[in-house]
């Protein structure tokens, strides 16, 4: 049993590599071929908090500020986000998504589904619970 406690880091790494592939596999069948995984998270935190600081996205995808604006860049260059004025603070930008970053959201919930399922089956929803929790905790360790 201490061996296999003692590789939890190493499976963790695992899964995000095999995650990781499975998100740009699904992706490339799709027609986007140049999309990081980076990409994806950032339109779903832009679907799930509508607008955005490059400061606060870069936090929500725990990436630096510039490798932030190179991601930004390119969804910009997509036609998927937009940056704009905030209207309380000129001096700041927020981004948010435009109506084809919208669709595109759409379009990417069937490989989320996809990749749920994968991730978490046989598992019962209780595991389920549990699981995320003691996530939770590992990822408060570092906070």
């Amino acid at each position: 049993m201490e061996k296999s406690i003692n590789q939890s880091i190493s499976l963790l790494s695992h899964i995000h590599s095999v995650t990781s592939d499975f998100l740009r596999d699904k992706l490339k069948e799709n027609g986007w071929p140049d999309f990081a995984t980076s990409h994806g998270n950032i339109l779903f935190q832009l679907k799930e908090n509508q607008n955005m600081t490059m400061k606060d996205l870069s936090e929500k995808i725990n990436r630096d500020k510039s490798t932030t604006t190179v991601l930004v860049r390119k969804l910009e260059q997509e036609g998927l986000i937009e940056t704009v004025s905030d209207t309380n603070d000129k001096r700041s930008k927020l981004i948010r998504l435009t109506k084809k970053g919208k669709e595109y959201n759409c379009k990417t919930s069937e490989i989320s589904k996809d990749l749920i399922a994968t991730f978490y089956k046989d598992f019962n929803q209780e595991e389920k619970e549990k699981f995320v929790e003691f996530l939770q905790r590992i990822s408060n360790n570092f906070s």
